[in-house]
């Protein structure tokens, strides 16, 4: 897709115009290049945006920063999944920017609270990677097509932004931000050691009874469960990421049965409550986030991300202008977008384990061996540290999995919205109350 957009509008820099305009730049260059007159760019510094979402993302020290950067306020709220979601349906005016991972996008879709983004509008869209463009690796080959893919919820058909559209269009349903490759987390000195668990059918291995851990949310949890099940040898799916009822029933059956049998220690719901589980080594092996094992290790306590041979699972998350914006609001917070996809958040992000849609502009803040050991999968070549300061790796140490494209380039399922969602909430909530 092409963008329409010439090369020399794309290296403007809107912050600097509206310095420049409030300083004096005339009303017709601001007009033409940005749309809107120059007594807005003076009142930038009374807006207010509110950016809502998981607590992973929505961090004060990014909105800090991009306040500092931009001239106009980011009040951050991390809020949990179904908050977030019940806020953009019933209360969409308390939220401006929507901090969405692509699994609530289906919710969302055509429902008039969201407002879709020009691509026009999107500087940094020649420099993102194509799982988001294109559907495909840097290599060229596709991505898998089990769950919902990048590509399924990145447009809309439309500029009324009532459907997905499924392939490039104009109209981008949000700004990719971040993304990773989830797996299970293990205690290697409670488990025999690294080399010990390759498979996730290994989570319901019953030499871990009573010692392993799901996380409670049905499209991710259950994900989880069907790459063990399948990878047991139980029954092979159709599409792990869109069951069919008989297929939930039969993924239930099995949960229900090891659950009372006392195979599962506990059902987590925040990033703490798994960092807990696994520190206090209450659990063993566990569905997990690629930080929450590193907030073990930073406590000094072995924890691993395991690079399991059937593959990861794959989550994107992007921001999403809500409808009400309009005006100067609007364009302040297609600004804060593009910012956010600028260097700063991605360098920051980057020391939680998380990757930049745009690795170029992240690379720019994070030094040579910091790019070496979170993007290229290298040996640290010195002490690695979270974005406080705070020893998180040691010298010598390796990103688990490897260099970016060793794990995202083996995705077996994405995190997904199913047809049968309602039905799989519904059973989900069952087995875990049996």
């Amino acid at each position: 897709m092409t963008r329409k957009i010439s090369g020399n509008h794309r290296r403007l820099n809107r912050r600097t115009l509206l310095k420049g305009a409030a300083a004096g730049g005339t009303l017709a260059t601001t007009e033409v290049l940005l749309g809107f007159p120059t007594v807005w760019a003076q009142n930038t510094k009374d807006v207010t945006l509110v950016h809502a979402g998981g607590s992973y993302a929505a961090i004060k020290e990014i909105g800090d920063q991009a306040t500092k950067d931009l001239g106009f306020k980011i009040v951050m709220q991390a809020i949990t999944d179904d908050v977030q979601l019940n806020r953009s349906l019933t209360q969409p005016n308390t939220i401006d920017i929507n901090n969405i991972d692509s699994t609530k996008m289906p919710y969302l879709v055509g429902k008039g609270v969201l407002q879709p983004v020009p691509v026009a509008k999107y500087k940094y869209w020649d420099e993102t990677v194509p799982l988001f463009t294109k559907g495909t690796y840097p290599n060229g080959q596709p991505v898998s097509s089990q769950g919902l893919s990048p590509l399924e919820a990145m447009f809309y058909d439309g500029k009324d932004a009532k459907k997905l559209a499924g392939k490039p269009t104009e109209w981008l349903t949000m700004i990719p931000t971040i993304y990773n490759a989830d797996t299970l987390g293990i205690r290697p000195d409670l488990v025999g050691g690294r080399d010990k668990i390759t498979s996730w059918k290994d989570l319901l291995d019953p030499k871990f009874k009573g010692k392993t851990a799901l996380v409670d949310y049905a499209p991710v949890g259950v994900i989880d469960a069907a790459m063990a099940i399948e990878a047991r040898g139980d029954f092979k799916y159709g599409d792990k990421g869109n069951m069919t009822k008989e297929e939930i029933d039969k993924t239930i059956k099995i949960l229900i049965d090891l659950k009372k049998g006392g195979h599962f220690r506990s059902f987590w719901s925040t990033f703490d409550q798994s960092v807990n589980l696994m520190a206090s080594g209450e659990v063993v092996i566990q569905s997990m986030w690629s930080p929450a094992v590193t907030a073990v290790r930073s406590r000094g306590i072995d924890c691993y991300f395991v690079p399991l041979k059937e593959g990861y699972r794959g989550w994107t998350v992007g921001l999403a202008p809500m409808a009400h914006l309009s005006g100067l609001k609007l364009e302040c917070a297609y600004e804060y977008m593009n910012w956010f996809n600028s260097g700063w958040q991605g360098g920051f992000i980057a020391k939680q384990g998380y990757y930049s849609a745009v690795p170029s502009t992240a690379k720019k803040f994070l030094t040579a061996e910091e790019w070496d050991y979170w993007y290229d999968g290298k040996p640290a070549a010195v002490d690695i540290k979270d974005p406080y300061g705070a020893l998180m790796e040691k010298k010598g140490a390796t990103r688990d999995g490897g260099a970016i494209w060793d794990r995202m380039g083996h995705i077996a399922c994405w995190n997904t919205v199913m047809d049968e969602d309602r039905y799989l909430t519904r059973r989900w909530n069952e087995f875990v109350s049996s």
